[in-house]
């Protein structure tokens, strides 16, 4: 039986906004169609391209080898490094390792700028060429940069847009939160996610649009279109609130009607907030890790040549470097290091309607990168063909569940790539199967069913939702018009 007391469920600070999220998320067409962007954004394809090729490591220029630690460091000593992590997660099917790791201490911006139009509210993207992308040109935020680059660092132009997030006193704050970033190959990095929602007139410059959610949600379902900034910006709108289900009905027994019935507070949950807190801070409580910043030299069962920085077994991923040269960024040309993932891998929401109302699996994770430890993950988030270097205990539960999963119960299936900045072509089968109402798993302790209006709630805050769930959040918000019963 679901509950329905006001303990589900975070208080929201406007149940307005949340009735104008998601009109705009149904609303298929806005200042431009659909047909129109598709043609716009073959010609920022065609137009804003990018050569990158790969160098050794060693050819890296502005980069060098630290001669204490072999650490791939700037020499203006910002940007990002790459260093080395120990970690000890006693009891866990690999108790202990060691790996290279991105260490970015500075706060970046991911912000959307968002306004009104014939009232909708639409959001303005950027059609941006990062050089680590699967295809080049992605719809990224508004604004997507990192403290070094809007501080010109790398003595480039400024970034456009910068100054509505940078100062937002005459402006309506409708998210603004730290989010963490992949906890396997980022060291406690973290991003302010943030969306402004302005009244004034804005320049579209060049390279820009202005999209609807429900636009942008359709968009989610081609493979390689929205970078994943603009998917974890997304997933932070207060896309929930009360009788959101009686303001937009659905077909009863529609998969979209249990998705809006999901977004809304009143139709109550499986599990109550306060016990979902309680039981996220006991995971962390519990959490038996040791972390530790090393020279990246002294990392054990990885080789380093001069073309790269890679695992003995040549699985998870490589350090490489890349030369890019691109006319329509902020600096014309420079190199770097990226982190290159070995294999696609597969973030999926295993979801179930309980008593019509939507609910996702989703995993208390421990990932070494991690701030606060734990985060809720996917119900699978995995890179499959790295368990056949690992031992069987370590393979994730669900996998098999997930791989196996029937057409007709997969609700969403899309191919993703995740942020081109430093990673290249990293990309992820996102996917949301719906599995039957009666199903309960065993042994799954580290598991919950949230739903989709309680784990907004907790996008509120930082170190709760990981963004691979979070990619996955925007993904599920997608299919609020879904009309499928299954």
């Amino acid at each position: 039986m679901l509950d329905t007391s006001a303990a589900v469920r975070l208080r929201r600070p406007d149940e307005r906004m949340a009735l104008r999220i998601t009109e705009s998320a149904l609303a298929a067409e806005g200042v431009m169609d659909l047909a129109g962007f598709h043609r716009w954004f073959a010609h920022r394809r065609s137009f804003d391209v990018a050569r990158v090729d790969r160098i050794d490591l060693d050819d890296l220029e502005r980069w060098g080898r630290d001669p204490d630690t072999g650490d791939l460091v700037h020499d203006s000593g910002r940007f990002f490094a790459v260093r080395g992590l120990s970690v000890e997660m006693p009891g866990a099917a690999v108790p202990s390792w060691a790996q290279p790791i991105i260490d970015q201490p500075e706060i970046g911006i991911l912000g959307i700028v968002v306004k009104e139009f014939d009232g909708v509210l639409h959001c303005l993207m950027q059609a941006k060429n990062e050089p680590g992308n699967f295809n080049g040109v992605q719809l990224s935020p508004t604004v997507q940069a990192t403290r070094s680059n809007y501080t010109k660092v790398h003595r480039g132009h400024a970034v456009p847009y910068l100054e509505y997030f940078q100062d937002t006193s005459r402006h309506r704050v409708v998210a603004d939160v730290l989010q963490s970033e992949q906890g396997a190959w980022f060291y406690h990095k973290r991003n302010r996610n943030i969306v402004v929602e302005v009244t004034e007139d804005v320049e579209l410059r060049d390279g820009f649009c202005w999209l609807t959610l429900g636009q942008l949600h359709r968009l989610l379902d081609g493979d390689d279109i929205v970078n994943m900034d603009s998917r974890t910006v997304l997933s932070c709108l207060p896309f929930s609130g009360a009788d959101l289900a009686a303001a937009f009905p659905r077909p009863d027994e529609s998969f979209g009607a249990a998705v809006i019935r999901s977004c809304s507070d009143e139709q109550g949950a499986l599990h109550t907030t306060d016990e979902i807190l309680s039981w996220i801070t006991e995971a962390k409580a519990r959490a038996l890790v040791r972390t530790r910043i090393v020279p990246l030299d002294g990392v054990g069962q990885w080789r380093r040549t001069p073309a790269e920085i890679v695992h003995e077994t040549g699985r998870f991923f490589r350090v490489i470097g890349i030369s890019v040269q691109a006319e329509h960024r902020e600096v014309a040309g420079w190199t770097q290091p990226v982190v290159e993932p070995v294999g696609v891998g597969i973030n999926a929401f295993l979801v179930k309607r309980i008593g019509g109302v939507l609910h996702a699996l989703v995993n208390a994770r421990i990932q070494p990168g991690y701030l606060d430890v734990v985060e809720l993950a996917p119900t699978v988030q995995a890179t499959p063909g790295n368990y056949t270097v690992l031992p069987d205990e370590a393979r994730p539960r669900f996998l098999g569940e997930v791989l196996a999963a029937a057409p007709d119960r997969i609700r969403f299936d899309s191919l993703l790539s995740e942020e081109g900045g430093r990673f290249h072509q990293a990309r992820n089968r996102y996917l949301v199967i719906e599995a039957d109402e009666d199903y309960e798993p065993e042994d799954a302790a580290d598991f919950r069913w949230l739903t989709l209006h309680q784990l907004v709630g907790l996008l509120r805050h930082s170190h709760y939702v990981n963004v691979e769930a979070r990619s996955l959040i925007a993904c599920a918000h997608s299919l609020v018009g879904a009309v499928r019963t299954g």
